[in-house]
């Protein structure tokens, strides 16, 4: 070795000293003569411990040591430079898993020409040896992961061509290898997807784009399983290098799919027939006459059902006929025996002979469910109508059928289990609907016959006076209150009137005001007296009627020739003076409680002069959902001051008058009752 200047020498030393590899200098004897830093830190010991020593004396594992030696030997041997790669000595992996390994490299020290000693360089190779690991380690796990997911990976040329094998997928397929490569693979696809998936790959090799396709492929055992095929084009800058793809089998993710859609589906549709149910009972509760509930399900039978037409039946108990419904109550006809209506199957009588529904989905069902019938009658009705399909259904009561529902489509109808159900239920409200309707209408023809026996046809005609009275029912269909009016003369000659209401509607109310009619009648005509008439009254609401029961009324005595009013008000509103001279006003005097109510009843006198007219009547005319009764009464007094001359002397005229402006512009929802007294001014006699 050439001698070295002293700035050199310790330049040297430096370097090796401070060098972030390591170094060593052995003799020809294989002993350390010099190590440094670096290399003492990779052996774990002290430079110190290393110089003089053989490694077998330095380092603590044999393995190490002896290929120490064997480096060395080969070196001092004339082999030249010897490498050698493995992990030293105090290089276990440390805390964070990163593995220490160093690259050896041994080079023959010459002086002279003759080699004096071995140079040793160790270079750390921790970091090659942590990508290394952890490369294997991902090409591990991605191996496990296309093996847990069913996956099978496979490669094509840049134009599309298959020419790696993939045992995988052909041992899914049954396919040889001579059939998989080229496009082959694309055979495996169902006849019905194959066109779709071979055209998806042919524009991903074209336009360099992901090929993603999912299609169904024939196993080797015959079955059809679905997979999704994606594969990513591997460029190269602007050129495509190959294709690396991946079949993933997703047949059960696919059935499960197609199970979730179906039952969102069958759930979406029950919840639409549930609205549609809740709907149509909304729609038939409100129908109070046969005529409108027929109404009601024509509407439903098109909106909620999507038939084109809809036919109600009712079935007569006696004759066992039905006879076919229409919001018209004139407009119901008899059905022959077998037919529901002239030219239509007898459907809807089967439907009522065996209680239950008969459906057809086709004019083959129909003839197959109607062999028993007249053939030629149905033939003949088929080639006459557009009907495709026919559901008829029972209207059943406590189990027994009261008539019959049909409704009919211009196609043929698939009708499921579950759409079965929901039109039976339908059938179901409907029969509700007309029992209430059917009930109803008796009762409203009843409760009609009682209140016009109790109104009077015609008020009594009593020289000096003229009377007039106005009733209109507050509903459309219900004609039937509790307002009422009388007038009839006493024996005195004097004329008694009133004008009541009883509480609530109906056959109740209607018999209510019957009693006290006729008791007011009765009393009236012993003691005619409007404090004795109600004090009278007051027992016999005490004995006949409920605590329920609220009656309020206006009864007053008449004198002709005086023009003397004799008055008493049982919680009734204050009659209405209408004269000509001066304004209207309103009786203002207390009223007293309504009949049943215990108090001390009174009564008032005032005079009636020519021209006036005093009129009774009921709540229904000042008060409504949109008018309370104060301003009511304001406002009728407004009305009657702004009534021309002509209206004020004719009582008839008056009433209507009174209607119409307290009416217009308001719903009427209560009954309208009115009683006019007036009398006119009477010319002079000649002396």
């Amino acid at each position: 070795m050439s001698e070295l200047g002293p700035v050199d020498s310790a330049l040297l030393d430096t370097l090796l000293r401070e060098a972030p590899i390591g170094f060593a200098f052995f003799d020809q004897a294989g002993r350390f003569q010099r190590v440094n830093r670096a290399l003492a830190a990779i052996y774990g010991i002290e430079e110190s411990a290393c110089r003089g020593r053989a490694p077998s004396e330095v380092l603590p594992s044999a393995d190490d040591a002896a290929a120490h030696e064997a480096a060395i030997a080969a070196v001092l041997a004339g082999e030249g430079v010897v490498d050698t790669d493995h992990r030293a000595a105090g290089t276990e992996p440390d805390d964070t898993g990163r593995q220490h390994g160093w690259s050896l490299a041994w080079y023959p020290a010459r002086a002279d020409g003759e080699i004096d000693g071995v140079a040793l360089i160790a270079v750390d190779l921790s970091d090659r040896y942590t990508a290394e690991v952890a490369l294997r380690r991902t090409e591990e796990r991605y191996r496990s992961l296309l093996t847990a997911t069913n996956q099978v990976v496979w490669t094509a040329d840049a134009d599309g061509t298959v020419r790696e094998d993939c045992p995988e997928w052909r041992t899914i397929t049954g396919q040889t290898a001579e059939q998989y490569l080229g496009r082959g693979w694309l055979d495996a696809a169902h006849p019905d997807d194959h066109e779709q998936v071979e055209r998806a790959w042919n524009d991903a090799v074209a336009d360099h784009t992901t090929f993603d396709e999912i299609f169904r492929v024939r196993t080797q055992s015959g079955d059809f399983r679905y997979y999704r095929s994606r594969a990513v084009p591997i460029m190269r800058g602007d050129s495509l290098m190959e294709w690396v793809g991946a079949h993933s089998d997703i047949t059960t993710q696919h059935e499960a799919d197609d199970m979730r859609q179906r039952l969102t589906q069958q759930l979406g549709e029950a919840a639409l027939r549930t609205v549609r149910l809740q709907k149509a009972t909304a729609d038939l509760a409100e129908a109070l006459t046969v005529g409108e509930v027929v109404q009601a399900m024509t509407e439903i039978g098109q909106s909620a059902v999507g038939a084109d037409t809809t036919t109600l039946g009712e079935l007569d108990p006696d004759s066992l006929r039905l006879s076919m419904l229409s919001d018209d109550p004139g407009a119901r006809s008899a059905a022959r025996p077998g037919y529901a209506a002239p030219g239509c199957p007898a459907t809807m009588d089967m439907a009522v002979r065996e209680k239950k529904p008969f459906i057809a989905q086709n004019p083959a069902e129909l003839r197959a469910l109607l062999e028993d019938e007249d053939d030629t009658e149905v033939l003949e009705f088929l080639h006459a109508t557009d009907q495709r399909a026919w559901v008829a259904l029972p209207l059943l009561s406590a189990g027994q059928p009261i008539g019959a529902l049909r409704f009919a489509f211009a196609s043929a109808r698939d009708i499921s289990d579950e759409e079965k159900v929901f039109l039976e239920a339908l059938a179901g409200q409907c029969a509700l609907a007309l029992e209430r309707a059917k009930l109803f209408e008796r009762e409203h023809r009843t409760a009609e016959a009682l209140q016009t026996s109790l109104l009077p046809e015609d008020l009594p005609k009593v020289k000096g006076i003229r009377m007039q009275a106005f009733y209109r029912s507050g509903t459309q269909h219900v004609q039937v209150g509790g307002d009422w009016y009388d007038a009839f003369p006493l024996p005195d000659g004097r004329v008694a009137g009133v004008l009541g209401d009883v509480m609530g509607k109906g056959i109740k109310a209607a018999t209510g005001m019957s009693r006290v009619r006729n008791a007011l009648r009765a009393l009236a005509f012993s003691m005619p007296e409007p404090a004795d008439v109600l004090t009278g009254l007051d027992r016999m609401f005490d004995a006949t009627e409920g605590a329920d029961q609220v009656t309020t009324l206006v009864y007053f005595v008449l004198d002709p020739e005086t023009g003397q009013i004799d008055l008493s008000n049982a919680g009734h509103l204050p009659p209405l003076v209408v004269t000509e001279q001066a304004g209207p006003w309103l009786l203002e005097a207390e009223p007293d409680t309504p009949l049943g109510v215990s108090s001390e009843r009174g009564h008032h006198k005032f005079f009636v002069q020519p021209g006036n007219t005093v009129v009774l009547y009921s709540d229904g005319l000042v008060e409504n959902r949109k008018r309370a009764v104060a301003s009511g009464l304001d406002e009728l007094v407004t009305v009657a001051s702004q009534a021309r001359p002509e209206v004020v002397g004719d009582p008839q005229h008056m009433l209507q008058y009174l209607v119409e402006g307290m009416l217009a512009g308001y719903e009427q929802d209560d009954d309208v009752t009115l009683l006019a007294v007036h009398l006119p001014v009477m010319d002079s006699a000649p002396e």
